[in-house]
C-alpha cells in the first residue's frame, strides 16, 4: 500500500443513469464555439479553442447552484457531454462513436465572464474564468448502448420559465465524431475524460435566486436553484 505524505484526494465519478454503477472522471475538455451565434456562420477550418476545468469542477446537476465570489457577470452555458471510454491519438472520426464513447450526459460549463472578458483584453489564461468551484454541473450519464449517438434533437435552458437558449444538436458546427478525433490530434485521449461539446447563443447571465431548467432532448433534464 502507498505511503502518501497527505491523504490522496477521492476520487470523482458521475452517476449512470438507472444504475448504481459509477463513471470516473479523469480529465475535462472545453470546446469553445461550436454552435452558430449568427444566421449562417459558416463552420471554421479548424478546430475551435479548447481549454480545460479541474476534475473537481464536476458536481451533480441538482440542487443548489452556488453564486461563485469575485464577479458579478456569472453565466450559464447548456452542453452536450461526451464521455470517452478507450482513448488513443490520432482517433478515426468513423470509429469515435462506435470505439471510444461511452455515453453522454447534460452539463453546464458556467463562467464569470467579466473575468473571461479581462482574461481577453490582457492576453491571459481563462483559468480564473472557467476553472472554479462547481463551473462543470453534470447529469448522470446515459449510457451510449442506451440512448445511441445523439445527431438531433433539442438542447436548450430556461431561467426563472424563460427561455435563454435553445437549439438542436444538429445544429453544431462540427460534429461529435469529428471533434473528438481533432481534439485527439492535440492530446491524447484517455478512458474517463469528458469533452464539453460548446454552447448554443443566448448564454446570459445569472442571479442569486434564479431557477435554472435544461435538458437535452434523449438524454437528460434537469433543475438548479442560483444560491
Amino acid at each position: 500500500m502507498t505511503d502518501f505524505v497527505i491523504p490522496a484526494p477521492a476520487p470523482v465519478a458521475l452517476p449512470v443513469a438507472g444504475s448504481a454503477a459509477r463513471f470516473p472522471v479523469g480529465r475535462v475538455f472545453c470546446i469553445g464555439r461550436n454552435y452558430p451565434w449568427q444566421a449562417d456562420e459558416a463552420r471554421p477550418a479548424g478546430m475551435p479553442a479548447w481549454f480545460m476545468k479541474p476534475t473537481t469542477a464536476i458536481v451533480p446537476a441538482q440542487g443548489v447552484l452556488p453564486y461563485p465570489p469575485g464577479t458579478e457577470d456569472f453565466c450559464h452555458e447548456i452542453e452536450l457531454v461526451v464521455a470517452i471510454a478507450r482513448g488513443g491519438r490520432d482517433i478515426d472520426p468513423a470509429q469515435v462513436e462506435a470505439q471510444h464513447i461511452w455515453g453522454y450526459a447534460a452539463g453546464l460549463d458556467l463562467t464569470r465572464r467579466d473575468l473571461q472578458q479581462q482574461a481577453k483584453r490582457a492576453g491571459g489564461p481563462w483559468e480564473p474564468a472557467k476553472a472554479f468551484d462547481h463551473s462543470a454541473p453534470c447529469t448522470p450519464l446515459m449510457p451510449a448502448e442506451a440512448c445511441g449517438h445523439p445527431r438531433s434533437g433539442a438542447i436548450w435552458l430556461a431561467v426563472n420559465g424563460v427561455d435563454r437558449q435553445r437549439a438542436d444538436v444538429a445544429d453544431l458546427l462540427w460534429a461529435v465524431p469529428d471533434l473528438v478525433a481533432m481534439l485527439s490530434r492535440s492530446v491524447a485521449l484517455q478512458p474517463g475524460d469528458l469533452v464539453f461539446t460548446g454552447t448554443p447563443v443566448g448564454v446570459g447571465p445569472l442571479q442569486r435566486g434564479d431557477r435554472i431548467a435544461a435538458g437535452i432532448d434523449g438524454i437528460a433534464e434537469f433543475g438548479m436553484t442560483v444560491a
